[in-house]
């Protein structure tokens, strides 16, 4: 559902991404975990088409997200929740978003159901919204389309715990479903309750790849995850 093969991104000599590979199969949610900086947000902005790779490719479906025919209806994102028009109300964005995909009306009270916010508040200007609610409003505009696959850049932000458990349940039920779930991280503790599999990156490079057990060896994931970047930092540039 999601490949990045040997993808390299240099800005000014400097590589975000240093040949990162791994897959992303349908029904698995699968972690990408790393430090601010490592280059997570990179990597999903090129598998979304937003920016080009220097070397190597990332495909959806098995081509590049900007030869999708209907893009939307397959593949859900939220990049930013901070990306949408602070003067339109939650209900608006969700209803611009139907109309450009060719969507009923109805599908948007499904979504603001489904990520739970209410009529008070999808009558709210997003300028207003806390973080948490436009978190909400994102993963729902990301799901508009009853997509395949689902690409979400660090969507625990802001979130309550309350937030947090229903975002854990909604992400479960749409991998048993057969949706292939890519969600990215810094937080270990968040990603190693959700996630089938972890990629864990540092400094553009792919550090480990594989399931909890795979990974752990006997360890917790943190250790793991710790010896790794340690060994990241120490590395020569």
């Amino acid at each position: 559902m999601i490949e990045f093969h040997r993808v390299t991104k240099t800005y000014n000599g400097a590589k975000a991404l240093d040949d990162v590979s791994f897959t992303v199969p349908p029904g698995i949610i699968t972690g990408f975990l790393g430090p601010n900086g490592a280059g997570k947000s990179t990597a999903m902005r090129i598998l979304t088409g937003l920016c080009r790779p220097t070397s190597g490719s990332a495909t959806v479906l098995g081509r590049p997200y900007t030869n999708l025919e209907r893009p939307g209806l397959e593949v859900g994102a939220l990049l930013d929740a901070g990306a949408q028009h602070p003067g339109r109300s939650g209900r608006e964005v969700l209803t611009l978003g139907a109309m450009m995909l060719g969507l009923p009306r109805s599908r948007v009270d499904e979504v603001l159901d489904l990520v739970g916010l209410t009529g008070k508040e999808s009558r709210r200007a997003v300028g207003g919204y806390s973080l948490g609610m436009r978190q909400r409003l994102g993963i729902g505009h990301a799901l508009l389309g009853h997509p395949k696959v689902l690409i979400l850049d660090e969507p625990a932000n802001g979130l309550d715990p309350q937030g947090i458990q229903w975002m854990r349940e909604l992400l479960r039920d749409l991998a048993r479903s057969g949706c292939a779930v890519l969600l990215s991280s810094h937080l270990l503790h968040e990603v190693e309750q959700v996630a089938d599999q972890i990629v864990m990156i540092g400094a553009g490079r792919v550090l480990a790849q594989g399931t909890l057990a795979e990974l752990g060896r006997g360890r917790s994931l943190e250790q793991t995850f710790l010896e790794l970047t340690a060994q990241t930092d120490r590395s020569p540039a």
